[in-house]
């Protein structure tokens, strides 16, 4: 047993105290709940999940409800997020899985870092293009005819280096996007997207944006 899939039954089993695992082969599993769908897991020790990784994810397990990226520093292309949900197969981090499995939404599940941002943004008519690149860069096109490359952020105070990685993995952005409801960028972060001519913005500041397009 592959130790993600190991380490994976552990915390099912550990914090839903009703739920049953069960190893099927390689990276699956099979996860019941009582008045609950039963739901097949592949769980990926990948890096990076993209769209032929999904795809062949599928044909050696057709009956997959949800993939799991389970390092958390897996990055999910663009492509794979396309294809899953296009088949109904959810996806995202172990937190995700978790997540699915206590609501009983396995299979329509996305992951939970990014989810309700996104669909913020995907509900916007301002917008009238939306190309999500990777789980948390997108690029929108606005009624205007503008267009911007937006990073979505996670970290509660994000700090300079939180902007320079997101700059230096996936490339220029015009807007680093904190998503954290709680908190907002330092001063060093908002700075460190000035020398990248990038905006450091909350969802209100992206909002008037949006409004102004």
């Amino acid at each position: 047993m592959n130790w993600q899939v190991k380490y994976a039954l552990k915390y099912i089993l550990a914090t839903h105290g009703t739920a049953s695992g069960q190893h099927i082969r390689d990276d699956a599993i099979r996860i019941t709940m009582p008045d609950r769908p039963e739901a097949v897991a592949v769980i990926s020790a990948a890096y990076t999940i993209n769209d032929e990784l999904a795809m062949q994810c599928h044909t050696d397990y057709p009956d997959m409800d949800f993939l799991c990226g389970y390092r958390k520093e897996c990055v999910w292309g663009g492509g794979a997020i396309r294809y899953l949900e296009s088949n109904t197969i959810g996806w995202g981090s172990a937190g995700t899985l978790n997540s699915a499995i206590n609501k009983g939404k396995v299979n329509t599940a996305a992951h939970k870092d990014y989810s309700f941002s996104y669909r913020l943004i995907r509900q916007n008519r301002s917008i009238t293009n939306l190309d999500r690149e990777f789980d948390r860069v997108f690029t929108m096109t606005l009624a205007s005819g503008r267009t911007f490359r937006v990073g979505m952020v996670t970290e509660y105070e994000p700090i300079a280096d939180s902007i320079r990685t997101l700059w230096d993995q996936f490339g220029p952005i015009d807007i680093a996007w904190n998503i954290n409801p709680n908190g907002h960028p330092t001063p060093e972060a908002i700075e460190a997207g000035r020398d990248l001519e990038c905006e450091v913005m909350k969802w209100d500041e992206l909002k008037l944006l949006l409004w102004n397009r």
